[in-house]
């Protein structure tokens, strides 16, 4: 297993570079840049002046250098100041606002792991059932309707009419004043929604995978062997079949990473959330390349690390992966 897991660790260096040159490009070739908006509104602003501006911030050399500049301090976990008017160092600002971003992530695979996996296995083994039908039914729902909409319609329903769940933020008024159980049904008010919208639509495209690898492996030579030996068929199901079934479902699991982190960006907007997705947003507004860059890294880093998770929990429910 150690092995295995230096190996992985060794293909994680190149691509991270690589994410980070791509990163790093794209930023800085699209239209406009960080002092635009402190000169575009300004009619005094002089040539000299905005030379100037541009030499400070470092946008006045090639870009290789300032790649090359970047990664250097990067090398010493240091993202550089934001070019917003606060000027703050960029960790400062997203270690503020990582934990919540990570907290709605795990949740929602929590939840993507503990009911489609569940749903795959009984619409596969009651084929053609009712049940099977119904679950399809959902499927097919959660993958036609776009997620920030059906935030917007349960933030009507559940907040506005209903009044049962709060629509924006992370805490109510008088929090700090609340006890250790208030405060956390607090925050799991607040976030219920965004993680339960979150997870629907990979929830849905998770127990369709689930249900056709358990239809194959069901049908295989092994499973018939195990029936004829007189084992129940709970047993065979969920302790034969579903952990072969599982390997192609870790896969796409792992996969869905980016995707989740990617969407954190919209339900944060949406929720009003102070975590890492709307942070990035602001910093793409005011093109405030250090913030980006160190979002995107951190992004990454997740991705990443998440992938290898994947990686491992693949090998350990095969062994012929550490094997080869």
């Amino acid at each position: 297993m150690v092995k295995y897991l230096l190996k992985r660790f060794s293909i994680l260096i190149p691509t991270f570079i690589g994410i980070t040159i791509v990163c790093f490009a794209v930023i800085h070739l699209a239209p406009g840049e960080p002092t635009d908006l402190q000169t575009e509104m300004n009619p005094n602003i002089t040539p000299e002046a905005i030379e100037q501006l541009k030499a400070h911030y470092g946008l006045d050399k090639p870009l290789v250098t300032r790649y090359l500049h970047w990664m250097k301090n990067l090398g010493k976990l240091d993202f550089g100041n934001s070019i917003s008017s606060d000027a703050r160092p960029v960790w400062d600002k997203i270690k503020e606002r990582l934990p919540i971003t990570i907290y709605i992530n795990i949740s929602s695979m929590v939840i993507i792991f503990l009911v489609a996996i569940p749903l795959g296995v009984i619409s596969a083994v009651r084929r053609g059932g009712i049940l099977d039908r119904s679950i399809t039914i959902f499927v097919f729902i959660g993958f036609s309707i776009p997620g920030f909409w059906l935030a917007l319609l349960c933030m009507d329903f559940f907040g506005v009419r209903l009044g049962w769940l709060p629509i924006s933020g992370i805490h109510s008024p008088g929090y700090l004043q609340m006890g250790f159980l208030e405060r956390l049904f607090d925050l799991t008010k607040h976030l219920f929604l965004p993680v339960v919208i979150s997870a629907f639509g990979s929830l849905a495209g998770m127990s369709r995978y689930m249900r056709s690898s358990m239809l194959e492996i069901i049908r295989q030579d092994y499973i018939l062997t195990a029936r004829s030996k007189g084992l129940p068929e709970r047993t065979v199901i969920y302790k034969h079949a579903m952990r072969n079934a599982l390997l192609p479902v870790i896969t796409i699991l792992g996969l869905s990473i980016p995707g989740l982190i990617g969407g954190s960006v919209i339900f944060e907007s949406i929720f009003s959330i102070p975590g890492l997705g709307k942070l990035f947003y602001e910093a793409i507004m005011m093109r405030d390349y250090n913030l980006i860059m160190g979002s995107l890294t951190i992004g990454a880093v997740l991705t990443l690390l998440g992938n290898l998770i994947a990686d491992v929990c693949y090998s350990i429910a095969d062994p012929r992966i550490r094997a080869s």
